[in-house]
């Protein structure tokens, strides 16, 4: 899957390990390489239903303020948020990454 950062942060943290950033720069160091971990997951699907085959990613589709938004855990208390767009053909192959999420802030 075609993967974009919504953010510099998000994408300092897949490609260092670390950001400045104050929203994400508390995560604990397992938080950061569980995010690493789920980002490759991402990458590594050819669609998005190939997700759903991760029992461990518990995919999501958000409802309600979060409409039209991806979720899948990181770990039971943080969620990556993302949306999902489909290529010509109408397969969704297309993620774009918006923000590391404690579960239940949102």
């Amino acid at each position: 899957m075609n993967i974009e950062f919504g953010n510099t942060a998000l994408e300092e943290l897949y490609t260092t390990g670390s950001t400045q950033d104050q929203q994400y720069r508390r995560l604990s160091k397992d938080i950061v390489k569980r995010y690493i971990k789920v980002v490759n997951f991402i990458k590594a699907a050819r669609r998005i239903e190939d997700l759903f085959l991760i029992k461990s990613l518990h995919y999501e589709k958000k409802k309600g303020d979060l409409n039209g938004v991806d979720a899948v855990w990181i770990n039971e208390q943080y969620r990556l948020l993302f949306t999902s767009s489909p290529d010509a053909d109408g397969i969704i192959v297309n993620a774009l990454l918006i923000e590391i999420s404690k579960h239940y802030e949102k």
